[in-house]
């Protein structure tokens, strides 16, 4: 399952033996992150092969949704890739080609629809090579907007609450576009500044509500503070008060 982070690197042949060696691949990905709009039929992405060998990977497309503060992945068949299979010689680099099937989402509310491309690089077989093989996988969000809609954008409404000894960041959307959530900070009202997470915390998607447990003492976050983050690349803040959870 594809986690929350753009990027995992996997290891192929599990985990470091003391003395043996490792080498890696040259499979990059740009951009990371597509985002079709309601008249855009396809858009593509360049996969690049900075490494020293031939690479081989595989796309495949998942319809991304969010329910009970976690992702979920199906395989879906509304966005086409072409290639799906592909091989990289070193130095070269492919163009792939993300087509959307049918049209767009449309209607009286409709918001934003969500994928999420995993793109794998397949372990390479009687290289010659002694030691641990690293193998990549990329996951890019795929977002296409809804047709007629003025504006596609987030409303995000923030909490925090009791989770015993910690603290739970509650992040629900209402808006009709998907969240960028990174870079988060929070402010008490002495001016002490707390940070939750450095880079990229996640995505909300709309009409979902995410959860992320802090590690933090709840203490930290008594009375009220101030949130400071970046949402889709631009800063905001939002004034909070830690509050019991809902039963």
């Amino acid at each position: 399952m594809v986690g929350r982070l753009l990027f995992r690197l996997l290891l192929c042949a599990g985990l470091a033996l003391a003395g043996a060696g490792a080498w890696a691949s040259g499979l990059q990905v740009a951009p990371v992150s597509l985002t079709l709009q309601p008249v855009q039929h396809a858009d593509g992405l360049w996969l690049s092969n900075t490494g020293s060998d031939q690479v081989h990977a595989q796309v495949r497309v998942y319809r991304w949704t969010q329910a009970e503060g976690t992702d979920q992945l199906t395989p879906s068949q509304e966005l086409v890739i072409s290639p799906p299979m592909l091989g990289i010689q070193p130095g070269g680099r492919q163009l792939i080609r993300v087509i959307r099937i049918g049209a767009p989402p449309s209607g009286i509310g409709a918001v934003e629809a969500a994928y999420r491309l995993a793109i794998d690089e397949l372990p390479i077989q009687n290289t010659g090579k002694k030691g641990l093989q690293f193998v990549l996988h990329y996951s890019v969000p795929v977002f296409v907007e809804p047709q007629g809609a003025a504006k596609v954008a987030p409303t995000l409404h923030w909490a925090l609450q009791h989770e015993g000894d910690h603290t739970a960041l509650v992040v629900s959307n209402t808006g009709s576009g998907h969240a960028q959530l990174s870079e988060i900070s929070y402010v008490d009202r002495a001016g002490h500044r707390t940070a939750i997470a450095g880079g990229l915390l996640g995505y909300v998607l709309p009409g979902a509500t995410m959860h992320w447990t802090l590690k933090q003492s709840a203490t930290v976050f008594a009375g009220t503070g101030t949130l400071e983050a970046t949402i889709n690349g631009a800063k905001a803040t939002q004034t909070v008060s830690l509050a019991d959870r809902a039963r």
